[in-house]
């Protein structure tokens, strides 16, 4: 069994762009790749799962997603660094599907495909729909304080195993406490 980092996207590594629809708006926080380069060097993979409810809202297409996602792989590319996935949920929350975070439908996907054991999984983000996902897959979860982390924190009932300022700052922690 495998070993992942399982990162939300907007607001944990990219800038939250409030329903991003621009690929040419993506903007990686500092230090994000370098971090991740080095938990691919430890050997996890790197797995990203992300509501993406603005395709069910009718604020962009699939496409425009499929665009974003290209773009945030040429970024990681240009950087000589290859995550193992990115899963989605392009559903309404009124839909009530089974892939919308806190559900399980990415985490077991990727639990599938990648032949994880997701209580050896870390999820990061910084929502508590993320941090409560990553608790209903049995995985350990770390809130950041970036995107909307400062308000989770305040406001959230899901309590992380760690909070950390930053990813790169949750990734230090993670090498050091493994």
């Amino acid at each position: 069994m495998n070993k992942a980092i399982i990162l939300d996207r907007d607001g944990t590594i990219v800038k939250d762009g409030h329903y991003l629809k621009d690929p040419n708006k993506l903007r990686v926080y500092k230090g994000v790749v370098p971090a991740l380069k080095l938990l691919k060097e430890k050997g996890w993979k790197i797995i990203i799962g992300t509501n993406q409810s603005g395709i069910g809202r009718g604020y962009f297409t699939l496409e425009t997603l499929e665009k974003i996602h290209k773009e945030l792989h040429k970024i990681f590319r240009k950087n000589h660094l290859q995550i193992d996935e990115i899963y989605f949920c392009p559903h309404h929350p009124n839909d009530k599907c089974h892939c919308r975070k806190p559900n399980l439908g990415m985490l077991q996907e990727a639990a599938k495909k990648h032949h994880l054991n997701l209580e050896s999984c870390i999820v990061i983000g910084d929502k508590e729909c993320d941090i409560q996902w990553g608790k209903n897959g049995g995985a350990k979860t770390i809130l950041v304080l970036t995107g909307k982390g400062k308000k989770a924190r305040l406001h959230s009932k899901a309590r992380p195993d760690h909070i950390s300022p930053t990813l790169p700052k949750a990734v230090q922690w993670i090498l050091k406490h493994g």
